[in-house]
């Protein structure tokens, strides 16, 4: 993983990251909890890159062991600090590479961060990672955006997403290499800070194809949690690939 990757998320994001409201809220939260829960059955959970426990924590709440990876130990102090998270067992590192003993119903990668690996060996490890941790049988579970491309006219590289008092953000893409990067800028007692991320962003044809590389096979697709169709408008989809069965 990169060090811009490590270095966002970092102690001053850790700080304020359960405040990002949306992403927290049941109405979120709930359904994604749902699914996860059904697919890891009477197995274990996998969360790669686990954060502060958005969900993990939950998904333990409902009697699933569940396990972590995340490579930004101000994150993880977060989570071991509420309630339950330091029954969770949490391996430092980087989530495409860093291996947890044991196997797992379901490994899981939420809210976009398969893009947070900026090159594309690095997204293929983590496939094999996720596949290397399943038993037969088991689902790797990718929540994510479809990249919004169809935005951009020629020779535009710009899109922004968020304009308020409190700051704003923009995406900068370079469609030859697939990389990019979200330029955040909030504004607090007249300074300006500035919180760039990079990404990598990939289609869903390319995420299927680093599966295949790693043993995986698409099983579902969905625009969302609930298991609302993927269409060619869809924004974001939620992809289950599955570990074959030994013949």
């Amino acid at each position: 993983m990169t060090d811009a990757y490590h270095g966002f998320f970092g102690e001053e994001v850790a700080a304020r990251y359960d405040e990002e409201g949306g992403m927290f809220d049941p109405a979120v939260v709930t359904p994604t909890v749902d699914l996860l829960a059904d697919l890891a059955g009477q197995g274990r959970a996998l969360e790669l890159a686990i954060g502060t426990g958005r969900i993990a924590l939950p998904l333990a709440e409902r009697g699933v062991p569940v396990a972590g990876i995340d490579d930004s130990e101000a994150m993880v102090e977060r989570l071991r600090a509420k309630p339950g998270g330091d029954r969770i067992e949490v391996a430092i590192g980087d989530f495409s590479t860093t291996r947890i003993a044991g196997e797992f119903a379901v490994v899981y990668l939420v809210f976009n961060t398969i893009f947070n690996l900026v090159t594309q060996d690095a997204q293929v490890a983590c496939f094999e990672n996720a596949a290397a941790h399943l038993g037969a049988g088991g689902a790797f579970v990718i929540e994510t955006g479809v990249p919004d491309l169809q935005r951009l006219p020629p020779g535009q590289t710009i899109i922004p997403f968020r304009a308020e008092p409190a700051g704003i953000s923009f995406d900068v893409y370079d469609v030859v290499t697939q990389r990019a990067s979200s330029q955040h800028f909030e504004f607090e007692d007249g300074l300006v800070r500035s919180y760039p991320v990079d990404f990598r962003y990939a289609w869903p044809a390319e995420l299927d194809l680093m599966a295949r590389i790693a043993g995986l096979r698409l099983r579902d697709r969905w625009s969302g949690w609930r298991r609302e169709p993927f269409t060619a408008l869809s924004g974001s989809h939620v992809s289950i690939y599955e570990k074959p069965a030994a013949s």
